[in-house]
C-alpha cells in the first residue's frame, strides 16, 4: 500500500440497530449519513476500520 494512495468511502447503509461501535467507527471514518462519501488515506488501521462496517460502506480506490 503506497502512502499517495486514497480511498473514497462512501456509507450506503443504517448504523440503526447496529452495535454502538460499529456507529463509532463509522463516525471515526467521518462518515454518519447515508450517501456520505470521504477520501482517505489508503493505511492498515482504515483498512481495518473498513472491514468492521464493509456491509455499511462502499470502497473505491483511488490513483
Amino acid at each position: 500500500m503506497a502512502e499517495d494512495k486514497k480511498l473514497r468511502v462512501t456509507q450506503t447503509g443504517s448504523p440503526i440497530r447496529r452495535e454502538a461501535s460499529q456507529r463509532a467507527t463509522l463516525v471515526g471514518l467521518g462518515l454518519n449519513k447515508i450517501g456520505r462519501t470521504r477520501e482517505l488515506e489508503d493505511t492498515p488501521s482504515i483498512r481495518g476500520m473498513i472491514r468492521k462496517v464493509r456491509h455499511m460502506v462502499r470502497v473505491e480506490e483511488l490513483g
